[in-house]
């Protein structure tokens, strides 16, 4: 069976409650551009995003309707309809602001997601520095998923749609408790850490350099808002990447990240991390707060309502890295 050609992680739709608050906080203090708005909707983008990457909808309760991802022709969508239809997946076909044509599903492990050929592409703006706003976001980079299942759901993202692996946490009995798989030759495209799930823990954007982060916490701070930064600026042993956690108003988490390296090499093989190694977590930076082991946003269940979330069969406190 053809394997469908995966491009990248493409976008996200949120559920917020109180749609200017999030306005404020996503488009006047981080810098993110709209590109579209309707009535009880924004759809942002970076700088470098040629579409956009993060719909933020308005909604009684906060969560996540789905994570999508980019296929290569829609020739790819049907080869996904059919895989689908073999693993007794259901499936349907949904439309959203410049995507004609998303297809719809729950994985095997409870995620929502949609894939897509065909977008509308609207002119960069990397390069019109007077527009640039706030910190700067540049591109769209990577999820993670908080689920019990590590290996199941990386498995079948590897065995069935093409993602490779970039890095992972084993513990001495074999057993994986985090991974980093990706299929734009970037450390990831999807991070899958041990915890109760599933649940997004976070959405990332790629900055442009490590002072871009610096200055994300002085724009919060100047906004009076320093409590929405949860974890950082510090690096990652995994990725090596310089990272900042911060909430949005509805605590919805989100990575702004840069540094991290590419796996497009031959000579590339996954890293792996022992789950004893303190420095997979944080290289260098301030202890993690409790929160960011416990805490994600709730998924959108296909039939409707939530995923309920179930707890890990692996025991411990939950490794999540990046």
């Amino acid at each position: 069976m053809h394997t469908p050609n995966t491009i990248r992680i493409a976008h996200g739709i949120f559920y917020v409650t109180d749609l200017a608050a999030s306005r404020h906080f996503y488009v006047d203090l981080l810098g993110l551009n709209v590109l579209h708005e309707t009535e009880g909707a924004l759809y942002l983008r970076a700088n470098e995003d040629r579409e956009w990457t993060l719909k933020l909808e308005l909604a009684p309760e906060a969560g996540v309707k789905h994570l999508a991802y980019r296929v290569g022709t829609d020739a790819d969508l049907d080869a996904l309809t059919a895989f689908l239809d073999a693993q007794d997946i259901p499936w349907r076909w949904e439309t959203e602001l410049d995507r004609p044509r998303l297809l719809r599903f729950q994985d095997p492990y409870g995620v929502p997601v949609a894939f897509y050929a065909q977008s509308v592409r609207h002119p960069w703006l990397l390069q019109d520095y007077h527009l640039h706003r706030g910190a700067g976001l540049q591109r769209i980079d990577h999820i993670n998923v908080m689920t019990p299942d590590v290996e199941g759901v990386m498995r079948w993202y590897m065995d069935h749609l093409g993602f490779r692996l970039s890095e992972y946490t084993e513990d001495d009995h074999g057993r994986i408790w985090a991974a980093w798989i990706q299929r734009r030759g970037s450390v990831h495209d999807l991070a899958l850490t041990n915890g109760m799930g599933p649940r997004l823990h976070h959405f990332a954007y790629w900055m442009p350099d490590m002072g871009s982060i610096i200055r994300t916490c002085d724009i919060l701070a100047g906004a009076r808002m320093p409590e929405h930064i949860e974890r950082g600026p510090g690096r990652h042993g995994v990725s090596n990447a310089f990272f900042l956690y911060i909430r949005d108003p509805d605590g919805h988490r989100i990575e702004l990240y840069t540094c991290d390296y590419l796996t497009v090499d031959p000579d590339f093989e996954p890293i792996r991390w022992h789950l004893d190694d303190p420095r997979r977590q944080t290289l260098w930076g301030a202890k993690t707060p409790r929160s960011w082991f416990e805490e994600g946003s709730l998924l959108e269940a296909y039939e409707g309502g939530w995923v309920q979330p179930r707890e890990s069969d692996l025991k411990g406190l939950p490794v999540h890295v990046i």
